[in-house]
């Protein structure tokens, strides 16, 4: 398979926007939203191939003209003012010409959050999808997507499971994503929202895939498909399955706890690599 040429940037949710009244909102994040935030390395990487020209995905929200609102906001605050909106609630509304003609012409996609299988149940399967990852394999495209949108990012999706009852088998549904990157399953605001039981169960059941936990205003760098860099304020978790020797999840009836022993984990933070090549953390340059 040809090296893939686009960046991809799953984000764990409630990245920084800048948003300077809200309460305690610089210390919500470690790193300045002008010089260092996770909208400004989106910013920096887009304008390796020109003046960004940004495409908005309001499609998982409920909300999408505030959505809209919001990032046109944020990275208006960067210089970005060529930020339009992809305003698609219905399959109907998907690939139509001027949508299609419209992400032929950008350098960068965001999907925002809200509900991952509305999300993936109405693109999934059309041409605007096929599009979009055509462009992400064969060229130098930014595609971000926050919470939602970096959940439906891997081959598997977890769209539904109480934190709560993560550790009783069957609680964790799972359905299809977009498949940019496969073998990888993604879970957002990892760690406020105490989902760890969520992916470990996610990992048991499949354990040829790696887990990743985003915590909030964290996120992914990955480019070529398989070199990842560590961005934003908090930690990612990942969670590999493939040396598990044990796990009952075969011999319980639905509904009860799990065992599951010797997975993998490892937490890393800003800065820091992991080779999909290898699943190892990675450190560039070091031999």
């Amino acid at each position: 398979m040809a090296e893939i040429k686009g960046t991809l940037i799953p984000i764990g949710g409630a990245e920084d926007k800048g948003i300077d009244y809200i309460k305690n909102a610089k210390e919500n994040s470690r790193f300045d939203f002008f010089e260092a935030g996770i909208l400004r390395q989106i910013v920096k990487l887009v304008e390796r191939q020109g003046a960004p020209k940004i495409e908005l995905i309001t499609t998982a929200s409920s909300f999408p003209e505030k959505m809209e609102e919001t990032y046109c906001n944020a990275f208006g605050k960067l210089g970005c003012k060529n930020m339009k909106h992809l305003f698609i609630t219905h399959r109907e509304q998907v690939d139509t010409e001027e949508n299609l003609n419209r992400l032929k012409e950008c350098n960068c996609i965001i999907f925002t959050g809200g509900d991952q299988l509305r999300l993936t149940s109405i693109l999934g399967g059309t041409e605007l999808l096929a599009c979009i990852k055509r462009r992400y394999q064969e060229e130098p495209i930014v595609v971000a997507g926050t919470s939602a949108g970096a959940m439906a990012m891997g081959g598997t999706m977890i769209y539904d499971g109480n934190a709560t009852r993560a550790h009783l088998k069957g609680e964790i549904k799972f359905s299809t994503g977009f498949d940019f990157i496969s073998n990888v399953i993604i879970d957002t605001h990892f760690e406020k929202r105490g989902r760890f039981n969520r992916l470990a169960q996610a990992v048991a059941v499949q354990p040829g895939i790696l887990g990743f936990g985003l915590a909030e205003d964290t996120g992914l760098i990955i480019t070529g498909g398989n070199d990842i860099e560590v961005i934003g304020s908090g930690i990612i978790t990942v969670l590999n399955g493939k040396n598990i020797t044990y796990t009952n999840l075969i011999d319980i009836a639905e509904r009860m706890p799990i065992s599951v022993e010797n997975i993998i984990v490892h937490i890393l933070s800003q800065g820091e690599h992991f080779d999909l090549t290898t699943n190892q953390p990675a450190r560039p340059g070091v031999s």
